[in-house]
């Protein structure tokens, strides 16, 4: 029995090494232009953000508090995927995140992803 148990958590320690963490893109972000931040957090089983913080001065259609990502799930190391919604022109498109070390690059995209407009992202201080 104490075999069969050792060789059990033996086999699950190697199963949690093998296994890659996602990286933790949970927190506030400066959008490259300055204009906006947006705060990722769980929702559900997902990722979503909500615009935290927008430029005094700037005029646009977004407002403080607004979802602009959702369902945003892994797919991938240090990558996410679900819809990203555009408050410029109004349009939800499907959405895609990337973390490499302290800058998130998030893509909005149309036409299965052939046509995709990205913005970069660092940890708002």
């Amino acid at each position: 029995m104490r075999r069969t148990l050792l060789a059990a958590v033996g086999a699950a320690s190697l199963l949690v090494a093998g296994t890659t963490a996602q990286a933790d893109v949970t927190g506030t972000w400066l959008r490259d232009t300055g204009a906006s931040q947006v705060k990722f957090a769980p929702c559900g089983g997902a990722i979503c953000g909500h615009i935290a913080w927008l430029k005094p001065g700037i005029e646009t259609p977004a407002k403080i508090g607004q979802r602009v990502f959702f369902d945003m799930k892994p797919a991938g190391a240090n990558t996410w995927q679900g819809q990203a919604f555009n408050p410029e022109d109004g349009k939800t498109y499907t959405g895609k995140m990337s973390l490499s070390g302290s800058t998130l690059t998030t893509q909005g995209c149309v036409m299965g992803g052939m046509i995709c407009k990205s913005s970069t992202w660092t940890r708002a201080k």
